[in-house]
């Protein structure tokens, strides 16, 4: 399976912000021990716009994505998430190349802590923890990828049951509506039953008539025959 291109963007972008936040470090150590740090001043200038426009790369494909409906509501705002927690290490990392003078431990704390005066949450750890504290960022950056990818298969495993109750919905639906049918099927064989029941029940109300009409007819008959007979019949 191909690996998608906003996330394969995102690790690249990522990667960017933290190379910004070692650079300045390394050029915080160098103006302390009284080096020139202009080159250095050059290429994280670079790599800022660098970062800049990679987040506006982001934002336009997610949009696009979400649009199209390339992705679920639920993975979009995932997404939307994670550009603005880089938008917020943007800030701190401009933030931190403008004030030359800050203490490289000040900066981790700032990009790892959401901002020394700000309350924000940083894209990979909420706070500075004991089992982070001796990492480099590139450690960080691997735990923390462990950690999406935790979260990629949990919402992978969610993903799979809304799938499945959705076509157990739709299931149901399609049986309920083969119940109708055969309700509608059965109203129907009884209207016709009915109708031909009362056909059937006037046709014998007009043969019994039939019948009684014949049988006094005969029976007139008879009588005049019986009258005939007598008045022939020889007297003595």
């Amino acid at each position: 399976m191909a690996p998608d291109p906003w996330l394969s963007m995102y690790d690249s972008t990522c990667h960017i912000a933290q190379e910004i936040a070692e650079k300045i470090q390394e050029r915080n150590r160098c103006q302390r021990n009284g080096e020139n740090s202009s080159k250095l001043n050059v290429t994280i200038r670079s790599l800022l716009q660098n970062l800049k426009v990679k987040i506006d790369q982001l934002k336009d494909l997610l949009l696009r994505a979400i649009s199209t409906r390339q992705i679920t509501q639920l993975e979009g705002d995932r997404r939307q998430n994670l550009v603005d927690d880089l938008l917020t290490r943007q800030r701190q990392l401009q933030a931190s190349y403008k004030n030359d003078g800050t203490e490289p431990d000040v900066i981790r704390s700032s990009l790892m802590t959401g901002g020394v005066k700000r309350d924000v949450t940083n894209p990979w750890l909420l706070e500075e923890t004991e089992e982070t504290s001796g990492l480099g960022f590139g450690e960080i950056r691997q735990q923390q990828q462990r950690i999406i990818q935790e979260q990629d298969a949990g919402l992978d495993a969610l993903s799979s049951v809304l799938s499945r109750q959705k076509q157990m919905g739709q299931e149901i639906g399609n049986e309920l509506e083969e119940q109708n049918e055969i309700i509608d099927d059965l109203t129907n064989l009884v209207a016709n039953t009915d109708d031909k029941l009362r056909s059937q029940t006037r046709h014998v109300k007009m043969v019994d008539k039939k019948s009684t009409s014949c049988g006094m007819l005969v029976v007139i008959v008879l009588l005049l025959i019986a009258i005939a007979v007598v008045a022939v019949w020889p007297t003595h």
